[in-house]
């Protein structure tokens, strides 16, 4: 019984399981993880900080050519922010 307790709580989760459980928290806990989640990025260094940022490019890069995204004009996506904030 300790074995297969001890191998649920350290089995591997996805990310998607990891947001998915997240979700299932009431919205204090959830906030509460948040800010630890954005705190803990704050402790990156600079180079980590470039590699994640060089991922993410290229992840998009991928995307565009795959058609899964698309571009939208910048003027456009602030219009839209300003009209959503008034």
């Amino acid at each position: 019984m300790l074995v297969a307790i001890y191998s649920r709580r350290y089995k591997t989760m996805t990310t998607e399981q990891v947001e998915n459980e997240a979700l299932k928290l009431r919205p204090e806990a959830r906030a509460e993880l948040a800010e630890k989640l954005l705190r803990s990025l704050e402790d990156l260094s600079d180079e980590d900080i470039e590699r994640l940022w060089v991922a993410e490019a290229v992840r998009r890069d991928a995307e565009l050519d795959s058609g899964t995204a698309s571009m939208r004009d910048a003027e456009e996506v602030f219009r839209n922010a300003r009209n959503r904030l008034s």
